[in-house]
């Protein structure tokens, strides 16, 4: 069956802030452009989720700098940016107690004064509404499943996925090709380690000159506390317990209107011991005293997780390849010394914008948006970036040690240093052998504070069709027994924070099985990152499937 073609001036894949910070500007653009007598621009978005939002998840304290720039109105437009925060508490952990860093003492990327905590899923839902108002074309449920080029090299859009195909690949009785999206420019906004982006990056050597890309994996949750309990515009982050000093993680807190608290832990995915379980990590964390006292009495409403790529401006790809440009989390723009993203990604798809609009303004198509990255470093976004630049070399050098040169650095520098720590080995090369390692025995979950993974992927609200080709590839069926379980003791079953990974057992005493519960994928992306011999590769299921997360 043939697949029909759509044609556009510019196609975004991927829903989140990068990819409708694009749209909404290349529409500002384009309607300034009508108004002088010039021709419009035809933007489409396509996301992979059942609705914007369905897949975004962020903790997120959010900078609204860019957003401002974007839509100066946003207030009047009633934007779902709804509590300032107010206050900033940083603890250092020990098993039992806290020590607060005083305020004077703390960076200045630290400091919240001016941002909001937010649901970065509603806040998408509403850039989402305003780019609509501007006439771009948005269609939730259609993945990006294939990159489609022209003689020339060039990419020309992508094409969607097939709906209805069965588990052998072979079509059901439900069957519908993919369609074909065709565009001038292309970009990909589909967030940290996206699948397509991770093709691109290959495909056309993006990643060549530049250090390898620091991740860490973030797992959240939504609690609806007491009255009492709440207090909207407190904004606590944590490090230390229940990590060791020599293994990058952190949590936070951050207090919504409505009694609600979002709670989460960050895992860097440089982490040594394959015996670790960052979701372990994050259920045992909520039990500190500092945390369980916000949380008891309380009701958990929501669970998801996400990777985070957080390498810093040394770590970023080339931006651009004939046809399009990388732009987001899906090139890793994200300061990770402030914890916070979203006006990175709006920002870096407001220049992205731009460039594809002079290009098409030039009658160009398909060639390299060299004034994107022009645009990129002349702005404030690459100067908060290289000021940043240090942060995560210098944490996987410990908790104490990067502390404070950090802190250093920015206290009588501003970041401003004659010199860059650069990362030398990806994160999935840094993993030991089992032998080396001392297994963690976690405590089970009381089924109050802490819970297990499947009680928690409930509340993901995640479904995937079973019966259609499993979207986590294996380059080799034979590594996940013969390497990762006789060498790391099968890390996947431990990194994945949704229960996908699973090693079986037969009671007649079998030889042990990989089982792959892909109905559970809440899409973080870690298993493409973390898994040792990088035999895993993501790719998108059918279109609409995934996670559907209320409120993150």
């Amino acid at each position: 069956m043939q697949r029909e073609s759509m044609e556009y001036d510019v196609l975004i894949v991927g829903g989140g802030p990068a990819g409708l910070a694009a749209a909404i500007r290349l529409k500002q653009l384009a309607a300034e452009n009508v108004a002088k007598g010039g021709e419009d621009v035809s933007v489409c978005l396509i996301d992979k989720g059942s609705e914007i939002g369905a897949h975004i998840l962020s903790g997120a304290v959010m900078d609204p700098g860019a957003l401002s720039e974007l839509i100066p109105n946003w207030k009047e437009l009633d934007a779902p940016l709804k509590t300032q925060a107010t206050e900033d508490r940083v603890l250092f952990l020990s098993e039992t107690g806290a020590t607060q860093v005083p305020t004077f003492l703390l960076p200045s990327c630290f400091h919240n004064e001016g941002n909001y905590i937010i649901s970065l899923g509603n806040v998408c839902r509403w850039l989402a509404q305003q780019a609509e108002n501007l006439g771009v074309e948005i269609y939730p449920g259609f993945a990006g499943a294939e990159i489609l080029f022209d003689e020339q090299g060039a990419v020309k859009g992508v094409a969607t996925g097939d709906m209805g195909l069965l588990k052998d690949g072979s079509q059901g009785p439900a069957y519908q090709p993919g369609m074909e999206l065709l565009a001038k420019y292309t970009l990909f906004a589909e967030g940290c380690r996206g699948h397509l982006g991770k093709e691109l990056q290959q495909h056309f050597k993006l990643r060549e000159g530049v250090d390898p890309q620091a991740y860490g994996i973030g797992i959240k949750e939504l609690w609806e506390v007491k009255p009492e309990k709440s207090q909207p515009g407190l904004v606590v982050h944590t490090a230390g317990w229940p990590m060791d000093s020599a293994t990058y993680g952190g949590g936070f807190l951050y207090h919504l209107e409505d009694n609600l608290v979002a709670i989460g832990f960050v895992v860097g995915l440089s982490y040594e011991n394959p015996y670790l379980s960052p979701f372990e990590e994050m259920q045992r964390y909520k039990t500190h005293p500092k945390i369980r006292e916000f949380l008891e009495g309380g009701k958990r409403v929501a669970y998801g997780a996400r990777a985070i790529a957080a390498g810093g401006i040394q770590s970023l790809p080339k931006l651009t390849f004939p046809g399009g440009a990388l732009i987001g989390d899906d090139a890793a723009f994200l300061n990770a010394s402030r914890i916070k993203g979203s006006h990175c990604a709006i920002k870096s798809g407001s220049l992205a914008a731009e460039a594809c609009f002079e290009a098409l303004g030039a009658k160009r198509a398909h060639d390299e948006l060299t004034a994107f990255p022009e645009k990129f470093k002349a702005s404030w976004l690459y100067d908060e970036l290289y000021r940043a630049r240090n942060f995560k070399p210098w944490m996987s050098k410990g908790l104490h040690l990067g502390s404070f040169m950090f802190a250093l650095e920015q206290k009588l520098f501003g970041g401003k240093v004659p010199w860059t720590l650069h990362h030398s080995i990806p994160d999935h090369a840094k993993l030991k052998p089992a032998a080396e390692c001392q297994a963690i025995a976690y405590p089970k979950p009381d089924g109050v504070i802490s819970f297990d993974r499947l009680s928690s992927v409930f509340l993901s609200n995640t479904n995937h069709e079973e019966d259609q080709p499993c979207h986590l590839h294996l380059k080799d069926p034979k590594v996940p027994i013969e390497v990762n379980l006789a060498k790391y003791d099968a890390p996947e079953q431990r990194y994945c924070p949704a229960g996908v990974y699973e090693i079986v057992r037969e009671a007649d005493g079998s030889s042990p099985r990989l089982q792959i519960n892909a109905q559970n994928c809440v899409h973080c992306k870690t298993c493409d990152i973390k898994d040792p011999t990088q035999n895993i590769t993501w790719v998108v299921p059918q279109g609409g499937e995934g996670p559907n997360y209320p409120n993150m």
